[in-house]
């Protein structure tokens, strides 16, 4: 049984190993992206934990009585569930095999007490058919092994937020079937942030790639703290075809003594887009190897670190399936005809018939 397992021996295949967002990021890796390196906490650790805590029957035994359309039902279940977790000990030989993991990480990157963020990572999570996306935590800027066994452990709580809970039971998921795995992953010193789709979210054009970005981390992107950046390109020519540079009057960065916050972005660069044409191609040209590496549409987390040059300064934290547009039936699109039927009747149409 292993308790860890590097980014670097991880595929897709890895999925009930190490859930969906890790099983991604290794994937990732095998394909030559630029990947922050990490490593995951299995579920066998998460199984191992609830086991030996006692506690496996007890959630069950609430879950079972929990009403997924009374808020106030999943909100007790849920409080319940994530108070028996956050006060189970852990067993040494899991804290001590993610402090070994810890300390690894930190001397791959040649950088004692590492920055890094702890994710959680599902085993329903990132699926074409479900989006399980952002129903359990992360946690940024972590420094110190102490703090990253503490924080996975809330990783592990967070399976049982009152979303996750109340989505799992609408989409048919039983909750036993669900584990949850843990990355802990280098931070990226972002610039800036954002997420990408290697197709149009408005209208599904497959021959566009949507940039939206920040500045600072991610978080305040994806939380929708602030209206970002947008740019639309196209994937074969690589021209941006569309610029929407917003006011960012607030960014996600780490404070030393607050921790990670929000702050005020100076006026001068509130109206300065926050990644130049250079970066915004090179995120393109990376978002089509991605998409072609997993043969269909992807929503993608990128990162720009202020301490590297470029094109080595672009990141990828996170990829999964685009969940929209691409589940939606393919069909005809004008008079519910054919490209093919299309394209012979204009042909047709230039042939005269002689009387």
């Amino acid at each position: 049984m292993e308790y860890v397992v590097g980014f670097e021996h991880i595929a897709k295949a890895s999925l009930p190993v190490v859930g969906g967002k890790n099983a991604s990021l290794g994937e990732m890796l095998k394909a030559g992206i630029r990947v922050p390196p990490g490593f995951a906490v299995t579920t066998d650790s998460y199984l191992e934990f609830i086991t030996r805590a006692g506690i496996t029957n007890e959630i069950q035994n609430i879950l079972s009585t929990v009403n997924p359309d009374e808020v106030a039902s999943l909100n007790d279940a849920s409080a319940k569930i994530q108070s028996l977790i956050e006060n189970a000990p852990i067993p040494s030989a899991i804290a001590d095999a993610i402090r070994e993991g810890y300390a690894g990480l930190c001397e791959k990157c040649q950088l004692e007490d590492l920055p890094v963020a702890v994710r959680s990572s599902a085993t329903a999570e990132d699926l074409p058919t479900a989006s399980f996306a952002g129903q359990q935590d992360t946690y940024l800027w972590v420094i110190g092994a102490d703090k990253v066994i503490r924080w996975v452990q809330s990783c592990w709580a967070s399976l049982f937020t009152p979303r996750a809970i109340s989505y799992r039971a609408k989409m048919n998921f039983p909750h036993e079937k669900v584990l949850i795995s843990v990355g802990v992953q280098k931070m990226v010193n972002s610039r800036a942030a954002g997420v990408m789709f290697t197709l149009n979210p408005i209208n599904g054009d497959i021959s566009r790639v949507v940039i939206e970005g920040s500045w600072g981390f991610g978080e305040a992107v994806v939380s929708g703290a602030v209206t970002p950046d947008k740019f639309v390109v196209d994937k074969v020519v690589f021209e941006i075809s569309e610029r929407t540079i917003s006011l960012k009057h607030i960014e996600c960065v780490y404070d030393a003594e607050k921790g990670v916050i929000h702050c005020d972005v100076p006026q001068s660069r509130q109206d300065t887009p926050c990644i130049e044409d250079q970066e915004i191609k090179e995120l393109v040209r990376v978002a089509k190897g991605i998409e072609d590496h997993y043969g269909s549409p992807q929503d993608i987390e990128w990162a720009i670190d202020k301490d590297f040059p470029f094109p080595e300064n672009i990141f990828i934290v996170q990829s999964r399936p685009e969940t929209v547009w691409s589940q939606r039936p393919k069909e005809p699109v004008l008079g519910g005809k054919t490209g093919y039927e299309l394209l012979m009747e204009k042909a047709l149409s230039t042939i005269k018939v002689r009387q």
